[in-house]
């Protein structure tokens, strides 16, 4: 029995999602004549109580487009040390829209409003980067997906619009934090200027993200997406994905929350493991006490089992419950973790 736990991006289609992917009707969607396409980023709209979205091939491209739209080259946006747009874009956020990042030493990924007002440099001082943007990642990657506080988010909303910064949501596992804290995605579409959610993570679809905004954001994000590569043609098939893992997949992630909770119980009560870091939604980091067993030792006990997890470095490594990670699975798993202890 394989088990791969490396991501909530190693899933497969299920077949009610194959069904409607085989079933889609299809245009070509750079000349915006995909019906799938036009009919999921309306309802991902709706869902979120925006006036537009545009589906892109990746969440990377998403956030990207977004910064660029935001920015101006030489600018400066803020985000915390553990941003999944900083750590793991490419050097993105420089290379495509020449801006740099204010770094915050938040808490598992979230900053608190009083940081935000003490990273923006004075608008005045023309010697530093003009800051113009504030980027929030929920849930938190880095963070081992934890969930942001609303009124924290509320909170950094007062500093933007106080000091002219826009605001971008990177919403990846963002259906993870709506499960978890039972929230309301409208909720967020009125707060942020702009929202990333991944359909690929969680969600169980093969490829997709889509990005949220007011009309002119989008129409404006038209033209990035095609400069960035990203316009695709029949892309109705992976549209209609979505919106079936729209309608189907997202009560279902409470399943996975449970399942990342109780790993969590049992490698909490294993010798060799030094810390496992609060788990709220999927995501589960933890360390080894190397003293009793090295990383690379544990990883290769997992893998003579068919498991696979990931390092994340510095001593932490990952596990990420999803879908296809079934019950029989996950007993099995349980037994495994205990029998190496």
């Amino acid at each position: 029995m394989k088990i791969n736990l490396i991501s909530d991006t190693v899933t497969q289609p299920s077949a009610g999602m194959l069904d409607a992917m085989m079933n889609a009707k299809v245009g070509d969607d750079v000349f915006k004549n995909d019906p799938s396409v036009n009919a999921f980023e309306e309802e991902v709209a709706r869902y979120f109580g925006m006036e537009a979205a545009l589906f892109f091939p990746s969440g990377t491209m998403t956030n990207q487009t977004a910064i660029k739209l935001h920015t101006q080259p030489g600018e400066q946006l803020i985000c915390d040390k553990y941003a999944h747009i900083y750590n793991y874009e490419g050097g993105g956020v420089s290379f495509n829209s020449g801006v740099s990042c204010k770094l915050v030493d938040g808490n598992r990924g979230m900053m608190t409003a009083e940081q935000v007002v003490e990273a923006i440099n004075p608008p005045d001082f023309y010697h530093s980067p003009l800051t113009s943007l504030v980027c929030i990642e929920n849930t938190t990657n880095k963070g081992g997906g934890a969930c942001w506080d609303f009124n924290e988010l509320k909170e950094i909303k007062k500093v933007c619009d106080e000091n002219g910064l826009k605001y971008h949501l990177d919403g990846a596992r963002l259906w993870n934090a709506l499960v978890a804290k039972n929230e309301n995605p409208k909720d967020y579409g009125n707060l942020f200027d702009s929202i990333s959610v991944c359909f690929s993570k969680g969600l169980g679809c093969p490829v997709g993200s889509v990005l949220i905004g007011n009309e002119k954001l989008i129409s404006d994000a038209l033209r990035v997406r095609k400069m960035l590569g990203g316009g695709m043609r029949q892309s109705g098939f992976l549209a209609a994905a979505g919106s079936y893992a729209l309608k189907n997949n997202i009560g279902r992630l409470s399943e996975d929350h449970k399942k990342a909770q109780e790993i969590g119980s049992v490698l909490g009560k294993l010798e060799f493991i030094k810390k496992v870091e609060f788990i709220e939604t999927n995501i589960i980091i933890f360390e080894l006490d190397e003293s009793q067993m090295f990383s690379a030792v544990f990883l290769s006990k997992l893998e003579e089992n068919d498991i696979s997890i990931i390092g994340m470095g510095q001593g932490k490594l990952r596990i990420v419950t999803h879908l296809d990670y079934t019950a029989q699975m996950h007993k099995h798993f349980l037994k495994i973790l205990q029998k190496i202890g």
